[in-house]
């Protein structure tokens, strides 16, 4: 809607490759500045998540200092072909309460970053990332994920339809009071109902 006044808003961004610079292609918290941030007439605060910060320690101490000090109203999300949520991979942490956890990267969610044309190689794929954590993202409000693509068929059915479990990262979602999921007719095609 025109006119709407993002200034009072602060926006934290789920995740971010570490040793990534910002300039970089696949870089989250670019992705965000340029799509979203900079899109805006009234800009909202932007907390970012340093990835190549010189101090990954500090910086984690930062987020999880600040998102505590600020509830969560929306958290927009998507869920990756291995059924990860945000950067956790299977088997996903489903108890820690650390707002922003340091997260190795599986094979196949690193396959899927290069298969989407991020990095020219797979081996120029990070092999870790800082990740809002599970329980982190469990305490927003309302969720929304958006899901596209024949391809993530297989993780939205085990999303939807298997039991909460962490070698189904996103199944957590199923016991969120405020989850809208968004998939299109490809992401739909394996669920049985």
């Amino acid at each position: 809607e025109e006119g709407l006044d993002f200034s009072g808003v602060t926006t934290f961004n789920l995740d971010e490759y570490v040793g990534l610079p910002e300039s970089h292609g696949a870089s989250f918290r670019r992705y965000l500045r340029e799509r979203f941030v900079s899109q805006l007439p009234a800009k909202p605060e932007f907390i970012p998540v340093d990835g190549d910060a010189k101090d990954l320690s500090a910086e984690l101490k930062r987020l999880n200092e600040r998102i505590t000090a600020c509830p969560i109203d929306l958290c927009f999300a998507g869920i990756g072909e291995n059924s990860h949520l945000a950067f956790n991979d299977p088997p996903a942490d489903f108890a820690t309460e650390v707002p922003y956890i340091v997260v190795n990267l599986d094979h196949a969610c690193r396959q899927q970053q290069f298969g989407e044309g991020w990095f020219p190689t797979f081996d120029d794929v990070p092999k870790q990332a800082v990740s809002m954590s599970i329980r982190q993202i469990m305490k927003s409000a309302c969720l929304i994920l958006s899901v596209p693509d024949k391809r993530k068929a297989a993780a939205v059915k085990r999303t939807v339809e298997g039991p909460v479990t962490p070698t189904c990262p996103a199944s957590i979602v199923q016991q969120h009071a405020d989850c809208t999921l968004y998939v299109d007719e490809a992401a739909a095609s394996e669920l049985s109902r």
